[in-house]
């Protein structure tokens, strides 16, 4: 998926309260014209309220939202030309298919031939051909899903919003519609906000992910961008399993830094022009993924900690092991089932586990 340079839809310092409640505070993020935008975190956090903003269903406390440069803060929804997918569908169960998503052209009073021809289109734009006199309720989860996606974009708006549009399907039928929902958008080129609290989605669909934390936006970059390379620690343990370990005496080496963890030297060179240090609070963060395991006589070949294992869990594809270093601390592993120490790992017994120094990320928040 490309994604465009251009800002599309810019949201400026937006805050908004419900009473003494702060839902969202100074949130300035530009949206890129063509591109898949998810907003991530979990429940509270304020993407819904974002997107609610959006579309105007929700009024902003401060700040205001411009698309093309032109304000639209207080422009009412239906004259936004955003489409919207509620994670309810929201369908009129008293239409067919097709009259469901012909009402969006009716309201705006199109002429019969022009929606009995788009509506055609769209049914077989979304696989749904053939199907277009069935009643809602005849439906699947999933086909339900495409009436709600072709019903939102039938009237071509410039910005579709999704608010956790699959959260009600189970996990095989969610894959698949992640797969539909992704060529959707590569084939009708709209802007798509997609709000989710589901890691893998976010990361799997999205051109960027904001992750959102208590009204706050903590991080937005590209899915590798925040999963890599996480600005604090809440986006490090919200996107997934991660190591921490406290590190202090952090200097510049050549071009990386060098921290120390319990007077060890460890090289991080991933994302060091961000890391800095005030107060000694710093963290080295490493996937479990991105961590070998090698036998003791290994020890000292490049970064790594001693650890000794205590508890090997087979999950098909890979292992997870739990470790504790000498200081009680945890540290967590994933590796591939064809990895060659399987065979010989034993509880109790220590082990090299070592990490690239483009693996480990320093943070400081």
């Amino acid at each position: 998926m490309s994604v465009q340079g251009e800002h599309f839809v810019d949201l400026l310092r937006l805050g908004k309260s419900y009473g003494d409640t702060r839902a969202l505070t100074d949130l300035t993020l530009h949206i890129k014209r063509g591109e898949f935008l998810t907003l991530l975190g979990p429940s509270g956090s304020g993407k819904s309220t974002t997107l609610m903003m959006l579309a105007g269903f929700e009024q902003p406390s401060e700040g205001r939202i411009e698309r093309n440069g032109v304000d639209i803060t207080h422009l009412p929804a239906d004259q936004r030309d955003f489409g919207v997918v509620f994670q309810g569908y929201a369908l009129f169960p008293h239409m067919t298919v097709a009259q469901n998503i012909a009402y969006p052209l009716k309201v705006r009073k199109v002429p019969t031939a022009q929606i009995t021809e788009k509506v055609g289109q769209m049914l077989e734009r979304v696989g749904l051909e053939g199907k277009g006199n069935r009643g809602i309720k005849q439906l699947s989860g999933g086909q339900q899903q495409r009436v709600a996606l072709a019903r939102a974009l039938v009237f071509e708006p410039s910005l579709l919003l999704l608010d956790e549009p699959l959260s009600a399907l189970d996990r095989r039928l969610r894959q698949e519609m992640q797969v539909e929902l992704a060529h959707m958008h590569k084939e009708f080129g709209t802007t798509f906000v997609f709000v989710t609290h589901d890691q893998e989605e976010a990361l799997a669909l999205s051109d960027r992910v904001a992750v959102f934390n208590n009204g706050l936006l903590e991080q937005l970059g590209t899915p590798q961008e925040v999963y890599e390379r996480p600005a604090s620690r809440f986006v490090a343990n919200f996107l997934g399993d991660m190591n921490m370990l406290g590190v202090q005496n952090i200097r510049r080496q050549e071009e990386n830094l060098v921290c120390d963890y319990k007077g060890q030297p460890l090289i991080v060179s991933n994302g060091v022009s961000a890391a800095t240090v005030d107060d000694g609070k710093s963290w080295l963060a490493i996937r479990p993924e991105h961590i070998d395991l090698l036998p003791l006589s290994q020890t000292g070949g490049g970064n790594g900690v001693v650890a000794r294992m205590e508890k090997l869990t087979y999950l098909g594809t890979h292992v997870n092991i739990d470790m504790r270093l000498a200081d009680a601390q945890p540290v967590a592993l994933r590796i591939p089932v064809s990895h060659p120490m399987l065979n010989n790992i034993e509880r109790g017994q220590d082990y090299w586990c070592s990490w690239s120094r483009q693996h480990g990320s320093l943070i400081t928040s």
